[in-house]
């Protein structure tokens, strides 16, 4: 099991269990709304880290953005495989094609 895929595992677990029980669960009781908050202050997180160079803490704040990313989807009832499938669907097609199809 790729790590992305137990990650989603383990945050799909804490759905519904005591937010005194783990960091997950307590984001999801606050919910969706703080969810995406949570996703959006890791993202300016990350990019604050990538602006500045600074690549040990743009590690770091890359894997709070993923695991943010995975609480999010989960929050709304979209699965990382949805999103996988997405991204394989558009593979081998140009990011230019992609957004002129959209519109």
């Amino acid at each position: 099991m790729h790590t992305l895929d137990q990650l989603a595992a383990t945050v799909a677990s804490r759905k519904g269990a005591d937010p005194d029980s783990s960091w997950t669960a307590k984001l999801f009781a606050k919910g969706p709304e703080k969810c995406a908050e949570k996703f959006g202050e890791e993202a300016i997180e990350a990019i604050i880290a990538a602006a500045k160079n600074d690549r040990e803490n743009l590690v770091y704040e890359a894997a709070d953005v993923l695991y943010h990313l995975v609480v999010m989807l989960a929050a709304r009832d979209v699965s990382l495989n949805e999103v996988l499938a997405e991204l394989e669907r558009r593979e081998g097609t140009s990011g230019i094609a992609e957004k002129a199809a959209r519109g």
